[in-house]
């Protein structure tokens, strides 16, 4: 794995999210007022606009969620995958905290990281 330094995890608002560059895809990054961090990708699959750090970060349920600011559909922060629509996905990245900074690996592959290898950072890196 190839890990990107983003930025520190006291940068980011609980409950927002914010843009980043990681060898060259635009992700975007949620703290969650629970201290979890995810990352996904900024470009919503809907509009096409990158947008996605701009949405509205809630739950169903017990699953962390992102809802697009354009036409409003839910994405899992976990996974990626849309919830209101199963043949779409947002690209999951994953994410570890080291020493107070936020890293997103930059290795895996474009499509969508499976559920299981999703690593989402929280206190000391994972």
């Amino acid at each position: 794995m190839t890990w990107t330094s983003v930025c520190a995890v006291d940068a980011l608002a609980a409950d927002r999210g914010a843009a980043a560059l990681v060898d060259g895809h635009q992700v975007a990054i949620f703290r969650l007022a629970t201290g979890e961090i995810y990352a996904v990708d900024h470009r919503d699959p809907f509009s096409g606009a990158n947008v996605m750090a701009r949405g509205l970060v809630g739950t169903r349920g017990d699953i962390p969620t992102v809802a697009s600011p354009i036409y409003k559909q839910v994405f899992d922060l976990q996974t990626g995958k849309c919830l209101d629509d199963d043949s779409v996905a947002l690209r999951s990245w994953p994410v570890r905290v080291v020493d107070g900074m936020i890293e997103v690996d930059d290795t895996v592959s474009d499509e969508t990281v499976s559920e299981d290898l999703v690593a989402h950072g929280e206190g000391g890196g994972t």
